[in-house]
C-alpha cells in the first residue's frame, strides 16, 4: 500500500503516518482506534480545493492532520499537542 491511496471513494491512509502525527505507537494506536479513544474527521475539498482532502485524526492530549491531493501526495500536516491536557472541544471541530 502507498502512504495515502484512494478506494471506492474512501481515503486510505498508512497508520505509520498518523500513529507518527499521533505521537503514539502504532500498536496504541490500533487499540485507541478499536476502543473509540482515537477518532478522526474526513473532508473533501470544495471550490479552490477541489481535489484534495483534509485527514484528522483526534487523542485525547492531541490533533493530527494532514491534507492530501487527488494523487494522494500529502500537502501539509499539522499537529496540536496540549500536553498533559485534554485537547479542548474547539480543536475536535472539522474545518
Amino acid at each position: 500500500m502507498k502512504p495515502i491511496e484512494f478506494a471506492d471513494g474512501e481515503v486510505e491512509i498508512d497508520a505509520s503516518i498518523v500513529a507518527e502525527g499521533l505521537g503514539i505507537a502504532l500498536p496504541r494506536l490500533r487499540e485507541g482506534m478499536r476502543a473509540g479513544t482515537i477518532t478522526s474527521v474526513s473532508e473533501r475539498g470544495v471550490d479552490a480545493d477541489q481535489g484534495r482532502h483534509r485527514l484528522t485524526f483526534f487523542s485525547k492530549h492531541r490533533r493530527f492532520r494532514v491534507i492530501v491531493d487527488a494523487s494522494g501526495a500529502i500537502v501539509q500536516r499539522s499537529a496540536v499537542d496540549f500536553g498533559d491536557s485534554s485537547l479542548p472541544q474547539s480543536a475536535r471541530k472539522p474545518g
